[in-house]
């Protein structure tokens, strides 16, 4: 009987200090973790559907609430960026070059005139001479002259002519061609820009899930740590993981307001405006094939077409100097009406008219070789202009087999990263119930979380870096429609 009351008394005993025990460990436990929890910053969890206005903390203060989607972009950049408008206006400043050019073919007309008082002469004849013809002789013995006159000139043949006339539509071309590439520069531009854009907002909403997430995962950890389910360990790494997303979320927030301030400048838009970017997720998704087997056609490249322009108008200067030995013919003809008298009063009572027609050339016998070594000037132009275009060649080979690759690696990518987001939020579903049944530790669910944010910003990564380089591969085979 005595053992038997000994082995209550000290099972008592062993009871009460683990009682005391439980009190102090529960009296620690109030000590760091007050009753009421503490007030936690988690951002707001609705999901943005790809429409976002210029600055997301400003939803619905847009006062235009303009939408624009890719392809309004571009046509407002077709009419509104400042270095397209300039290429057009390039295009009418050489017309106008060209015309001026080409006015030498148009007849020329002239009026010149000479009033002459002499105050003393000889008493042999004079003659005065009105521009570059002479009008014959002069009554002498008159004091005053007047003799008015019309000159008009038709060129029949000239070298410098005939090469402006057969330069001008060359030049035209070149303009509009340096046009088209600023085009082409401008679709490939704004489209990544926008791009960018749409991938800085799909990140602040993957981001706004995981903080809601987060902010949810911190709430149990809390909770079930008050009721001595978890350790302290698992509620500190949940508040942790929530306020490196919410930091990451602060910060894609921020860089979209410059993203859409670069996007403005490349269309174009008025920088105290505001618009909206808009996308449908499918037609995106239709939007990354592209047929990978068309074969890479050098011509349609406006870098080549350029060059081959530029062939032709120097192949017209070798033609021009070859060919300025050749004379320059011009007919002229001059009406003149003159005025004799002593008297300035009666200067004008009388006229005597002349007229003559004629025709003037200009042969080119020795320039001190000067025609010769621009010839062979021209030549070695020309012969540069070859070579540029065999280093032109290999340049638009090496981008086209760069953006293929990206293209198909990026692709390729994409299909396996879809699949790895999958698994990731498989993963973390089955984590997250197993750590509310205490099958396994805290650090789990931070690693599949991990995982699953991970997996889906590489995947919007790569969805839009396969964009961007379907844009390159459209560009390098010269397929970029505007």
């Amino acid at each position: 009987m005595v053992s038997v009351h000994s082995k209550n008394r000290t099972s008592r005993l062993l009871l009460l200090i683990i009682s005391i025990l439980c009190m102090v460990q529960m009296s620690y436990a109030q000590k760091v973790n007050p009753d009421n929890p503490p007030a936690l910053a988690v951002p707001d969890t609705v999901k943005i559907n790809l429409v976002v206005p210029q600055n997301p903390a400003d939803t619905g203060k847009n006062a235009n609430g303009q939408f624009l989607t890719l392809r309004q972009c571009i046509d407002y950049a077709m009419q509104h960026q400042p270095g397209l408008n300039v290429s057009k206006i390039n295009v009418e400043v050489t017309k106008a070059t060209n015309d001026v050019a080409l006015a030498g073919w148009l007849p020329q007309v002239t009026a010149s005139g000479d009033l002459i008082h002499y105050f003393q002469q000889s008493n042999g004849s004079s003659s005065a001479n009105t521009g570059s013809t002479t009008t014959g002789s002069t009554r002498s013995g008159y004091t005053t002259t007047f003799i008015p006159g019309i000159q008009v000139s038709q060129a029949i043949f000239s070298p410098s002519l005939l090469y402006a006339y057969r330069s001008a539509p060359l030049y035209i071309k070149q303009s509009q061609q340096a046009t088209d590439s600023t085009k082409i520069f401008v679709v490939s531009t704004v489209s990544k820009s926008f791009y960018n854009v749409l991938l800085t907002l799909e990140q602040i909403n993957v981001l706004k899930e995981d903080t809601a997430r987060l902010g949810k995962s911190l709430r149990d950890a809390y909770h079930q740590y008050k009721g001595g389910i978890v350790d302290e360990t698992d509620y500190e790494e949940a508040e942790i993981t929530l306020n490196n997303s919410v930091a990451q979320l602060k910060q894609a927030t921020e860089n979209v307001v410059p993203q859409y301030a670069a996007l403005k400048r490349l269309i174009g838009y008025t920088p105290d405006q505001q618009f909206n970017v808009s996308f449908d997720t499918l037609q995106m998704m239709d939007g990354i094939h592209l047929d990978t087997a068309q074969q890479l056609a050098y011509e349609k490249r406006i870098e080549f077409q350029q060059l081959n322009t530029a062939k032709a108008l120097q192949d017209e200067q070798v033609r021009y100097y070859r060919f300025s030995f050749l004379p320059t013919v011009s007919a002229f003809y001059n009406y003149n009406l003159g005025y004799y008298s002593n008297q300035t009063s009666g200067l004008f009572s009388s006229s005597y008219p002349s007229s003559l027609i004629g025709l003037s050339f200009n042969i080119p016998i020795f320039t001190g070789f000067a025609r010769l070594n621009n010839l062979k000037k021209a030549k070695l132009g020309s012969q540069i202009i070859d070579w540029q275009r065999v280093d032109l060649k290999s340049q638009i080979y090496s981008e086209y087999t760069t953006a293929l690759a990206n293209y198909k690696s990026n692709l390729f990518s994409l299909k396996l990263l879809q699949k790895n987001v999958a698994l990731a939020k498989r993963s973390y579903f089955v984590v997250t119930l197993q750590y509310k049944q205490g099958i396994v530790p805290y650090l789990n669910v931070i690693t599949a979380e991990s995982n699953l944010i991970t997996s889906e910003i590489n995947y919007l990564n790569d969805l839009f870096q396969l964009l961007s380089s379907k844009i390159d591969l459209e560009k390098a085979m010269g397929s970029i429609t505007y």
